[in-house]
């Protein structure tokens, strides 16, 4: 029987990426997220993808779409974003409630959600998908840094809660990764701002390379964990060093 892979935010970019990349791998996945006819699209393109609606800020979404499972070998946490780029004194309480929602209690519920089913396959990986944000803070960030941290830090207390239990706790934290909408949702759909982010960057990352990362991961030997796997394109050295021509 394959295993079964749960990859949540996977209606575009990163999820997206990843959901078809472990489906190549041999997984069964659960494409999981609100927009359903995008994930009804990937599955019917690529063979080893099953649709399911879910909103991870809903507790109910969350109960029903974890009561849809049979199984759950690998959970990638993936859902998440950022929204807004003022400074703390005149952030939008809203944007960071919003961001908090998604990017924290979201990974809650899930991870809530699907452990007992991770233990229970014998071999289980819980992927959290978080961001450099989420290690080095920088101006403008605030809200979206402190989720990342925030779910940095769960990442790192889950790891010495479980340990013992047949379950690894990884995560993977992406520096500049261009995708279609995470600038765009940013900058309020605002499609110059955001270019304005990767512009002149030779080369920042793409969904595929962080979904080449995120499966390498999930696939080392049972004994094998990945705590915290980094990843930046070459032009960017940290936050605030990135070179551009």
């Amino acid at each position: 029987m394959n295993r079964t892979a749960v990859v949540t935010g996977a209606s575009s970019g990163i999820g997206e990426a990843t959901a078809r990349r472990l489906a190549a791998e041999g997984f069964d996945v659960v494409a999981a997220a609100r927009r359903r006819e995008r994930l009804d699209r990937l599955a019917a393109e690529v063979p080893g993808i099953r649709a399911a609606t879910l909103d991870v800020t809903s507790q109910e979404s969350v109960d029903a779409f974890a009561a849809s499972l049979d199984r759950c070998d690998v959970l990638i946490n993936n859902a998440g974003g950022a929204v807004g780029l003022e400074p703390v004194a005149s952030g939008d309480v809203a944007d960071w409630q919003q961001m908090y929602d998604v990017n924290v209690l979201g990974t809650l519920r899930v991870t809530q959600a699907l452990l007992p089913r991770l233990i229970d396959s014998g071999d289980g990986v819980l992927l959290m998908l978080t961001s450099v944000a989420g290690l080095v803070s920088y101006e403008g960030g605030g809200g979206y840094n402190a989720a990342k941290h925030a779910q940095t830090s769960m990442t790192e207390v889950l790891r010495l809660e479980l340990v013992g239990k047949p379950v690894r706790i990884v995560e993977v934290a992406p520096g500049m990764v261009h995708t279609e909408e995470f600038s765009l949702n940013r900058f309020r759909g605002d499609s110059s701002a955001a270019d304005r982010v990767y512009q002149g960057v030779p080369d920042p990352l793409s969904a595929d390379d962080v979904a080449d990362a995120i499966s390498w991961c999930v696939t080392r030997p049972a004994h094998v964990n990945i705590d915290r796997l980094v990843i930046r394109p070459r032009a960017q050295a940290a936050q605030h060093k990135i070179h551009r021509v």
